[in-house]
């Protein structure tokens, strides 16, 4: 009980013991026989109050292990921060930092600063800011942009994200005015010039990063919105919302400056096919977006966060717009991004960045990881386990119907349902998140870190 006291406090100690003793009082005056002697009475009391104070103080953000196969997986935190992000958040955070101090003039600084340069060199824009998450960012670019007057959308891009996000909602919150264009599955740019009057501020195109409309469609192409957009002199805004970069394989020191082209940027092959359909920003900013947002937790693999970038002039006015301080970010936040963003200008991002690892995982790399943990599985009494053919998913509203082969490994516990599997691999420490997949229980090693292969194992072992 001294340990208990030492670790949770004495009040919190004493008020279980309470309880345990109450609890104990009211089963003895039951007829429990188990409670016949003051040792029993002692033991039920101590590990009463122990299990009292550890639901008590028990966190409830705990980290899990995510063998869903759903890489950008909202539910689960979305994205896996790399080694050197949360090396650099522990370094910013145990201490004091300059997050509003110039350490060359030795007064008062700018938070909305940090990160900016990095922005710039990976998407080429003239500025960028970052604010606490996408949905923010849009609101905010529409409050400081088009308050009050309307802002022209493709009625095929008035989405729903998760948890009832919706654009026509967003821009009401923001002051703007809806102007719907086009039909659900067909808008042409003479739609959008069509609608532009003396009250048009801003056009305004969304990515439909979360479904896809095939058959009779028509969207126009970047270019000829952004024309629309230079013939009347109205900015347009786009809200690419996954935040894929593309990945940057080598750079020049020439490339290291805004505005400039890389010397060498793709995409790997593995991955090409997968992410066809996701628009770069860079390739947006450079085809003449007046302002770009995207996510920093989903493709690109960072913190939460909604990045804006885009004209200087445009992002001054976001910048100075008061919900700015309303929705800004931390310092954990942009410490975390900084070092995100700096893989990415490295050309490291697919092998330290584990949303972009996991993406560009092969079948091969998965199969032999699979193999191993069935095999250790099959070791173990009571368990069956065999690899069958599946698909990964990107998640996060990214990359709709996008399939990534994998291998699964399929589990059976002898006396045990695959739901009430389930449930029991959820109940361990840490809990492990599996999906229910044509009624068997499967784990998609895609989405588990390789340093966690072993845990796995072992957690199985004594689930």
């Amino acid at each position: 009980m001294r340990a208990l006291e030492e670790r949770f406090g004495r009040d919190a100690t004493v008020t279980a013991l309470r309880h345990a003793a109450a609890a104990i009082r009211t089963a003895i005056a039951g007829g429990d026989r188990s409670l016949a002697n003051e040792a029993a009475v002692t033991t039920r009391i101590e590990s009463d109050a122990a299990s009292e104070l550890g639901d008590a103080f028990r966190a409830s953000l705990q980290p899990v292990i995510n063998a869903t196969g759903v890489v950008v997986h909202t539910n689960l935190g979305r994205a896996p921060l790399a080694d050197v992000a949360i090396e650099r958040v522990g370094a910013v955070a145990r201490g004091y930092a300059s997050l509003e101090y110039d350490l060359v003039e030795g007064a008062r600084g700018r938070r909305d600063v940090h990160g900016e340069a990095l922005l710039c060199r990976l998407t080429g824009a003239a500025a960028a800011s970052v604010v606490n998450n996408n949905a923010a960012a849009t609101m905010l670019v529409l409050a400081a942009l088009a308050a009050g007057r309307e802002v022209i959308v493709s009625r095929g891009e008035l989405v729903e994200i998760g948890g009832g996000f919706r654009v026509p909602d967003v821009m009401a919150q923001s002051g703007a005015v809806l102007r719907e264009v086009g039909t659900t599955n067909k808008t042409r740019a003479s739609d959008y010039a069509a609608a532009i009057s003396d009250r048009t501020a801003l056009i305004l195109r969304v990515h439909p990063s979360n479904f896809r409309i095939e058959g009779f469609t028509a969207r126009p192409a970047l270019a000829d919105v952004v024309a629309v957009g230079r013939q009347f002199n109205i900015p347009v805004a786009e809200d690419l919302g996954s935040g894929f970069l593309s990945l940057v394989t080598s750079l020049t020191p020439a490339s290291l400056q805004p505005h400039s082209s890389f010397a060498s940027a793709s995409t790997p092959a593995s991955l090409q096919p997968h992410l066809r359909d996701e628009p770069a920003v860079r390739d947006s900013v450079a085809g003449g977006v007046d302002v770009c947002c995207f996510s920093g937790d989903k493709l690109l693999g960072g913190p939460q966060a909604g990045i804006i970038v885009g004209r200087s002039d445009l992002l001054a006015k976001i910048r100075t717009h008061p919900l700015m301080r309303a929705l800004r970010v931390d310092k954990m936040t942009y410490a975390a991004l900084e070092a995100t963003l700096t893989e990415y200008v490295a050309g490291r991002a697919t092998t330290t960045v584990p949303v972009q690892r996991m993406l560009t995982m092969t079948v091969e790399e998965i199969h032999a990881r699979a193999d191993a943990l069935a095999t250790a599985i099959r070791r173990m009494p009571g368990w069956r386990a065999e690899l069958v053919e599946g698909v990964s998913a990107v998640g996060g509203g990214s990359a709709p119907g996008v399939e990534l082969p994998t291998r699964l490994v399929a589990l059976e516990k002898i006396g045990l349902s695959p739901d009430a599997l389930e449930a029991r691999l959820r109940r361990l420490t840490p809990p492990v998140i599996a999906r229910i997949e044509r009624d068997r229980l499967v784990l998609d090693l895609r989405t588990v870190l390789p340093n966690q292969d072993r845990q796995l194992a072992a957690l199985l072992s004594g689930a």
